[in-house]
């Protein structure tokens, strides 16, 4: 279950800091009733920015399919092998 703080509780960033840690999902800020902000602690934020790198790879390589930009495995690295003396 997400968590959701009004703003005002910003002001004990000790308690924010250990829920961070304690939490694997973001927590919601709240500024008037409304969604404002949403912080997490800095391993999600890495773990996230992975796998949404890996999401884009994977959405350009299916584009690349589709457009039948794809090489054999064999003769890209036989390709590789001469570019690079192996």
């Amino acid at each position: 279950m997400p968590h959701i703080i009004p703003i005002k509780d910003l002001k004990n960033t000790s308690e924010i800091s250990e829920l961070c840690h304690k939490s694997d999902e973001p927590i919601y800020i709240t500024k008037n009733g409304y969604g404002d902000m949403v912080i997490m602690s800095m391993e999600i934020f890495e773990s996230t920015m992975k796998h949404l790198s890996m999401y884009r790879d994977i959405g350009i390589s299916e584009k690349q399919i589709e457009k039948g930009q794809i090489k054999d495995a064999r003769t890209a690295l036989a390709d590789m092998r001469t570019k690079y003396g192996l």
